[in-house]
């Protein structure tokens, strides 16, 4: 898979009759998917469909807090 700047195009993938996709090997192999593993999927209107780690959710949702915090960030921003 060639990764720049932390980006790629996997693959493609077709939503099965059940409304089921498979994840292309190499992103499963890069981002250490295990079977079995649970993992979460975000969605956005607009964007699409993102699949994450529950590990890799919370490290983000901490930085966010950081810059929150740092920039003092609020609503009304």
């Amino acid at each position: 898979m060639d990764l720049k700047n932390g980006r790629c195009i996997c693959g493609t993938v077709k939503v099965g009759e059940r409304g089921q996709i498979v994840i292309p090997k190499n992103a499963r192999d890069y981002f250490e998917f295990k079977p079995n593993e649970e993992l979460i999927v975000l969605a956005d209107s607009k964007i699409g469909i993102t699949i994450v780690k529950p590990s890799d959710l919370k490290d983000l949702i901490e930085k966010l807090k950081f810059y929150e915090e740092e920039y003092k960030l609020t609503k009304e921003d």
